[in-house]
This record gives C-alpha cells, sequence and structure tokens, in this order.
C-alpha cells in the first residue's frame, strides 16, 4: 500500500483500540491522529465532516472515509488482509454474528460498566454487570474446545470482541469465573503485531 490509513483515535477507547490492534495484526501501514474528546474535538468541525455522528474512530484510507470499528474493520480485512475475512457464507455469516454481539451485548455489558469507572457515565452498574455475565456465560462456553471464534485461525471477530472483554475488570466485571476466555484472551495478546489498550488502575484493576 502506497500511504498509510490515517487513524482518527481516542487511546482508552475499546472501538478505537479495535481498529489499532487490527492494523498491527495485519501489518497495515497507519498513523494515528488522536481526537481529544474531553475537549469536544469530536462534536465540532473539522471532524464531524469526516463523521457527522460526532464518534472515534474513523479511518480516511485516500479519499475513502469510513467510520465505526465494525465497519472499518470489515472494510480493512477486504481491503487488506482477506485472511481475516473468510468469503465462505457460513464462515463469513458467523463472523457478522459476532461483530453484532460486540456491538450488542458486549457494548452494553462490559463496555458499559466501564463506561461508568472510567469515564463517570451515568448508567446502572447492576444493569451492566448482568448484561456481561450474559455475554461472557455465552462467550465462555462458545469457547469450549476452540482456540478462535470462527474456524481454526484468527479473525476480525475475536478483535472486536477483544478489548472491551480484556479490559472488563476496569468496570468491576470480574474474569475469574471463564477460564476460557482468559486463555483466549492470552491467545490473541500473543498474535505477532499485538498492540495493548492503556490499562486504567479502577474497578477491580485498581
Amino acid at each position: 500500500m502506497s500511504n498509510a490509513i490515517r487513524i482518527h483515535n481516542f487511546a482508552l477507547s475499546g472501538h478505537s483500540h479495535r481498529v489499532v490492534l487490527f492494523a498491527n495484526l495485519a501489518g497495515i501501514d497507519h498513523t494515528l491522529i488522536d481526537v481529544d474528546l474531553a475537549a469536544g474535538e469530536h462534536k465540532k468541525e473539522p471532524f464531524l465532516s469526516l463523521n457527522p455522528f460526532g464518534q472515534v474512530p474513523v479511518i480516511e484510507d485516500g479519499d475513502t472515509v469510513v467510520a465505526d470499528s465494525n465497519a472499518i474493520l470489515v472494510y480493512l480485512a477486504r481491503k487488506y488482509a482477506p485472511d481475516w475475512l473468510p468469503t465462505d457464507a457460513a464462515a463469513e455469516a458467523e463472523v457478522q454474528k459476532f461483530l453484532s454481539f460486540a456491538a450488542g451485548e458486549i457494548a452494553y455489558g462490559p463496555a458499559a460498566a466501564r463506561l461508568i469507572t472510567v469515564f463517570g457515565a451515568g448508567l446502572d452498574p447492576e444493569r451492566t454487570a448482568a448484561v456481561a455475565k450474559i455475554a461472557f456465560t455465552r462467550l465462555e462456553n462458545h469457547l469450549n474446545g476452540r482456540d478462535w471464534l470462527v474456524g481454526d485461525h484468527p479473525t476480525i471477530a475475536d478483535v472486536a470482541i477483544y478489548s472491551y472483554t480484556a479490559h472488563a475488570p476496569e468496570g468491576n466485571v470480574s474474569l475469574e469465573g471463564y477460564p476460557n476466555i482468559r486463555a483466549y484472551l492470552d491467545r490473541i495478546r500473543g498474535l505477532p503485531g499485538f498492540v495493548a489498550m492503556p490499562s486504567t488502575p479502577v474497578g477491580l484493576a485498581a
């Protein structure tokens, strides 16, 4: 690829980390542009011209602009790292199922729980903990006898699930009861090119 993609990023965002992690795992040349969320940079121009939803991450690949972390994963895999997104219809559907899981139970469970402790979000901690328990029970069961979520090698499904699952203890969501998940997270950390999201010493991680 002749020019690096530009990733508009916020370091403590698990959604941003998905994209940064994948770019590193897949060896995609990229440049990070930090967005100052505390100063409201994402709610002003010129950022809003890139993403009218006012959210990170956003990527620029030449003249192409893509927002939404899972959409970005699909775009990058299709264009630059096809091994990370199956072309078999059934396997691709499985990947899409886990992208929805990341945008659903993971977002409303461990990700939302972390929003409370890291960013002071006015959410219900009991509700987020309950959703996280449902999500992690399903994930734990799915990983019985499996190394990866779909097929026999990592896909963008694994990248989408990783960040908020690994950082769940920051939101007071323990991973102690989920040995399959903990081993799975270790496998992802062991992949060449892995980069961690910065840890925040709050919740169970304090």
